[in-house]
C-alpha cells in the first residue's frame, strides 16, 4: 500500500506517525515537503499534488476543510478509485484564537466531501479524533495501544485505515458508517480522548452529548 499525503506544509511528527509502519510515502506541500522525505529515507519521495495522488493506493488530504473541497474538485479525475482519507474539521481560528465552525450546523463536513468525490473513490473519516501532538504522544502505548477511531460504510475503505492506524502503532475502532463521523470531529463526543479498546468499544455504544456538528 503507497500513501500520499497531501499537506498545506510539512507535515508534523503527528502525520509522520501515520506512516511510520514501513510503507512507501510521497509527500506533496506547499512548504517544505522535503522534511517528512528526509525522516523517513529511502521510502519517501516528494512529487506534486497531481503526481501524489496519482502514484499512491490511498491519499490522506491532510488540509484545511475549504482548501481539500478546491483540491478534490481540481484532482476529481485522479482521486477515482482511490481511498481517501479525509482527517480535516471544518474550522476557522479567528484573531483571539477562537475556533468556529465553517459550515451551519445541520450539514455535516463528512457528507459534504463524501458527495463531492467521484464515484468509485472509497471515502473514510478518520485521524480526526486525535491531533498530532496526541497521536505523536500515544503511538505504541504498552501495554495496551490507544485507539484510533475510523467511520466509513465503504469496505475497502476501512480495510486500508486499519491496515495505516494499526502500522502507526494504534487499535483501530471503527465508530459507524458515515453519519458517524460528526462523533470524531472537533466537539464530538469521540474527539480528543486518548482510550484504551475497551472504553473505546463503551465509548462507541454509549453517545455522550453530541456537541456541536462535525
Amino acid at each position: 500500500m503507497s500513501i500520499a499525503i497531501i499537506a498545506d506544509r510539512a507535515p508534523s511528527a503527528g502525520h509522520w506517525a501515520l506512516v511510520g509502519g514501513g510503507e512507501p510515502v510521497v509527500s506533496a506541500a506547499r512548504e517544505h515537503p522535503e522534511t517528512l522525505a528526509e525522516d523517513l529515507g529511502e521510502l519517501a519521495s516528494v512529487a506534486t499534488t497531481a503526481e501524489a495522488i496519482e502514484a499512491c493506493d490511498v491519499v490522506i488530504l491532510a488540509v484545511w476543510f475549504d482548501v481539500m473541497r478546491d483540491l478534490i474538485e481540481q484532482h476529481k479525475a485522479l482521486l477515482a478509485g482511490k481511498v481517501v482519507i479525509d482527517p480535516p474539521n471544518p474550522i476557522a481560528v479567528d484573531e483571539r484564537g477562537q475556533c468556529s465552525r465553517t459550515l451551519p450546523d445541520e450539514v455535516s463536513a463528512g457528507s459534504v466531501i463524501a458527495g463531492s468525490l467521484p464515484p468509485g473513490t472509497h471515502h473514510v473519516k478518520a485521524f480526526c479524533a486525535l491531533g498530532a501532538p496526541l497521536l505523536q504522544q500515544n503511538a505504541n502505548r504498552t501495554p495496551e495501544r490507544a485507539v484510533v477511531f475510523h467511520a466509513t460504510a465503504d469496505t475497502q475503505a476501512a480495510t486500508a485505515v486499519e491496515e495505516l492506524i494499526t502500522a502507526a502503532g494504534f487499535t483501530p475502532v471503527k465508530a459507524g458508517g458515515l453519519e458517524a463521523a460528526i462523533r470524531l470531529k472537533a466537539f464530538g463526543d469521540l474527539s480528543a480522548r486518548v482510550l484504551e479498546l475497551a472504553d473505546a468499544r463503551a465509548a462507541v455504544d454509549h453517545p455522550g452529548p453530541a456537541g456541536d456538528r462535525a
